[in-house]
Order: C-alpha cells, then structure tokens, then sequence
C-alpha cells in the first residue's frame, strides 16, 4: 500500500499482510520512496490510494474511483504540442496505466473507473483546470499516481491507483475542499478491493 501521507488513509484499518509506506508529497519523493522499497520486497501488487481533486463536472467531492490511466501532465512542451523528434530516438514516457487485472477486480468492487493527470504544480485556476481535464480527458487531479504506477511497471510488479476525491481542482475559494471526505471515500473503495483480491 503506497500512500503520500499516512493520513490520507486515516479512515483505513491496516491489515497485517499488508505493507503500507508513506512516500512524502509529490512524483519525485513518490516514484524514489516506491523505487526503493520494490528493491527490498516483492509484493504481489502496488496499490496507490490516496486523495485527488476532480475536475468540474466530473465527479463529486467523496466520490473514489479507480484510475485507469495516470498522465503526467508537466513533461513535455507547454500547452501539449508535440517535441521535436529527440536525439537517438529518445522518446518521453508521460503516462502510465493501471494493471488491466486489477481494474477488473476494482470494478467488481464497485469503483468508478476514470483517468487521472499527475502534476508537480497544484492547479488553482478554472482556465488551467479546464486545459487539464480536456487536454487528458481526464476525471481527476494528483500528484504521485503517474510516478507509483511507473515505478512498479519498471519493477515488474502489476499495481493500481486508487482515489477519493476531496475538492474540485481550480480555484481554492471555489473547490469545496474536504480531505475527510476524500479520504473515507478512498479507505472505503481500498477495503472493498482488498476483499475482492482476497487480501
């Protein structure tokens, strides 16, 4: 169990065949924190859960989903447009998906299924929001999803995110904000997929 902040699963009753680390906030102590500890452990699978904004229109603030498809929207060139071709045929890897089997399971326990955005830069502007959710199609905003589900892909170990949402992204004034909402609603999707998965 990968989390930001252990109080994102406060809600949550830890089970004792279950790990869970804390990686500190955002993809680069996410995707270090979860890199190392798949050097030293062999899970049977990463699951991330944690709290997440929802783009307008959406989803509601304590609604969970199951992401699908984390896009990690700050790499690359503004606005989106494409880069030009990179030396040696580098490519730049800018998203990352759910193990298709652990959807599956996710689903039979009730989630919605969505896409997620993984920023470095926490959005507070309608227009950036907007740009966001249609340039991704995209349901919710984070900040370690893409960077957890990388780092078990590379590691071989099948992994899923999984999201309560806690406010609408945009400004802050306007987003309803609730971590306690958000994070009931991720323990709560994260207790029904562990009984699905018989854990």
């Amino acid at each position: 169990m990968v989390c930001a902040l252990e109080r994102e699963l406060r809600h949550w009753k830890p089970r004792p065949q279950i790990e869970t680390l804390a990686t500190g906030i955002g993809p680069v102590e996410a995707a270090a924190a979860t890199a190392r500890a798949l050097t030293t452990s062999a899970p049977s699978c990463v699951v991330n859960a944690g709290i997440a904004g929802a783009f307008s229109g959406r989803a509601r603030v304590g609604d969970a989903f199951a992401v699908e498809t984390d896009y990690f929207a700050e790499l690359g060139q503004e606005g989106g447009a494409p880069l030009p071709p990179l030396p040696g045929g580098a490519r730049l890897i800018t998203q990352a998906d759910s193990d298709p089997l652990l959807i599956k399971t996710a689903q039979r326990a009730g989630a919605r299924i969505g896409n997620a955005v993984s920023v470095s830069t926490v959005t507070a502007t309608r227009v950036r929001a907007d740009e966001l959710a249609a340039r991704f199609e995209a349901e919710l905003e984070a900040m370690e999803g893409f960077a957890i589900l990388r780092a078990a892909a590379l590691a071989g170990v099948p992994a899923i995110e999984l999201r309560g949402v806690s406010n609408i992204v945009g400004p802050r004034e306007e987003g309803g904000w609730d971590f306690d909402a958000g994070a009931r609603a991720v323990s709560a999707l994260l207790d029904r997929f562990l009984d699905e998965y018989k854990l």
